[in-house]
C-alpha cells in the first residue's frame, strides 16, 4: 500500500471514529439528563419536605416537554441544519442542569426539568436525522446502533452517577457532576461531529403539518402510537416507584444502591438488536406475544421479598420493554402511508406523554396499595398493549 493510500485509510478511520464518538456522546448526553433524578427521588422528597410520590413530577416534567417539542423539531431542523442545533442544544442543556443543584423547592426544580426537556429532542431527534442524511446502508445501521448504545448507557449512567455521588456527598453535588458531564459531551460533539455535507434546507413546514390528519385517520399508526405510550408508561412507572419500595424498610437502600439497581437497563443494549432479527424471522406480533408475558413474569418477580428476585424481575421488565420499543419504532415507518418523518414525531409525542403519565398515574395507587397496586396497573397496561398489537400490527 502506498503512503498516500495508507494516509487516506488512516484519515477515513479517524473520521469514522470521530463520527461514532460524537453520535455516542449525543445519545449519552440526552439520556444522562433525562433520567438523572430517578435514583435520588427519596433524597429530593426529604430535602423539600414533600411526599415521595410528588417527586414523580421531577421525572414527568422533561418527558412532557419532550412530547410537546417532538412534532416540530424535525421541521425546524430541516430548515436550519443539523450540527449547530445538536451542539447548541447540548451546550444550553448544561444551564438548567447546573441550576437544579441550587433549586430551593420542588416547583422550581420541576420548572428546570421542563426546560431540560425542551432541549433534549433537539439533540436526539436531529442526531437521528443527521445519521439518515449523511450515511446509507450498513453504515446507517451501524451508526444508529452506536447512538442507541450511547442512549442506553446514558440512561444507566444518569441514575448511577447521581446515586453514587449523592451517597458520597450530596444530591446537589451529583447534579453539578451531571452538568459537567453534559458539558464534556457538548465539547465532544462540537469537536468530533463533522459538519453535515448532504443536508439541503427544506421549507415545507406547512406541508408537514398537513400530514397529521392523515396520520390521525390511520388505525395501524394510532395503534402503534398507543403501544409506544404504554412502553414508556410501564418503564417509568416501574423504575420510579420501585425506588420508594427499596428505599423503605426492610431494604433501606441508599442512593448508591438504588443507582446500581439500574444496571439492569444495560440488558437493552443486548436485546434491541436481537429484537430486530427476531421480528424479521418470526414476525413482530409473535415477538410481541412473547415480550408481554415476559414483562408480566418480571412484575411477578418484583413482588417477592429477596433482592435477587426483584433484580431478576427488573431485568426481565427492562429487557422485554426495549424489545417492545424496537418493534413499535420499526412499525411506524411501515404503517405510515406518507409523511414518515411527521409520523415518527407523532409516535415520539405519544411515547413521552406515556412516560409522563407513568410518573404521575401510579402516585395515588402507591399511597393506597403500595407496590402491589403499581404492579397491577402496569400489568393491566401490558395486557392492553398486547391486545392492541395483536389486533392492528398487520400490513395489507
Amino acid at each position: 500500500m502506498s503512503s498516500r493510500s495508507l494516509s487516506g485509510a488512516t484519515e477515513r478511520t479517524g473520521t469514522a471514529f470521530a463520527l461514532n464518538l460524537a453520535v455516542f456522546a449525543a445519545g449519552f448526553a440526552t439520556f444522562v439528563n433525562m433520567w438523572c433524578t430517578q435514583s435520588i427521588l427519596p433524597q429530593i422528597a426529604a430535602a423539600f419536605h414533600v411526599a415521595q410520590a410528588r417527586t414523580g413530577l421531577v421525572v414527568t416534567a422533561p418527558l412532557m416537554a419532550t412530547a410537546l417539542m417532538a412534532p416540530v423539531i424535525g421541521a425546524i431542523s430541516d430548515r436550519f441544519g443539523r450540527k449547530r442545533l445538536i451542539m447548541g442544544a447540548a451546550a444550553l442543556l448544561v444551564i438548567p442542569t447546573v441550576l437544579m443543584a441550587d433549586a430551593q423547592n420542588l416547583p422550581s426544580m420541576v420548572v428546570l426539568r421542563f426546560i431540560q426537556g425542551l432541549m433534549l429532542p433537539f439533540i436526539f431527534t436531529i442526531t437521528i436525522a443527521y445519521i439518515g442524511d449523511e450515511t446509507s446502508g450498513a453504515a446507517t445501521a451501524k451508526l444508529a446502533g452506536t447512538y442507541t448504545s450511547g442512549a442506553i448507557f446514558g440512561g444507566f449512567s444518569g441514575r448511577l452517577i447521581t446515586g453514587l455521588v449523592t451517597a458520597a456527598a450530596d444530591w446537589r453535588v451529583a447534579l453539578l457532576v451531571v452538568g459537567a458531564v453534559t458539558f464534556g459531551a457538548a465539547v465532544i460533539i462540537g469537536l468530533a461531529l463533522p459538519r453535515e455535507q448532504k443536508f439541503r434546507p427544506l421549507y415545507g413546514f406547512t406541508r408537514a403539518l398537513r400530514s397529521f390528519p392523515l396520520h390521525l385517520s390511520n388505525r395501524k399508526l394510532l395503534a402503534t402510537d398507543a403501544v409506544g405510550f404504554g412502553v414508556l408508561f410501564c418503564l417509568v412507572a416501574v423504575f420510579t416507584f420501585i425506588n420508594f419500595r427499596l428505599s423503605a424498610a426492610p431494604y433501606c437502600m441508599g442512593p448508591a444502591a438504588l443507582g446500581l439497581i439500574f444496571v439492569v437497563y444495560l440488558g437493552g443494549v443486548v436485546m434491541s438488536p436481537i429484537a430486530a432479527r427476531l421480528s424479521t424471522r418470526f414476525g413482530r406480533r409473535a415477538v410481541m406475544a412473547v415480550a408481554g408475558p415476559v414483562i408480566l413474569a418480571g412484575l411477578a418477580c418484583t413482588l417477592a421479598a429477596p433482592v435477587w428476585a426483584i433484580m431478576l424481575g427488573l431485568l426481565l421488565i427492562s429487557s422485554a420493554t426495549f424489545v417492545q420499543q424496537t418493534l413499535a419504532t420499526a412499525f411506524v415507518g411501515a404503517a405510515a402511508r406518507e409523511g414518515k418523518s411527521t409520523a415518527v414525531g407523532l409516535y415520539v409525542t405519544f411515547y413521552y406523554i406515556g412516560g409522563s403519565f407513568g410518573g404521575l398515574a401510579p402516585a395515588g395507587i402507591w399511597h393506597a396499595y403500595g407496590w402491589p397496586g403499581c404492579v397491577a396497573l402496569v400489568a393491566a397496561m401490558q395486557v392492553a398493549m398486547l391486545f392492541t398489537a395483536l389486533k392492528f400490527w398487520k400490513l395489507g
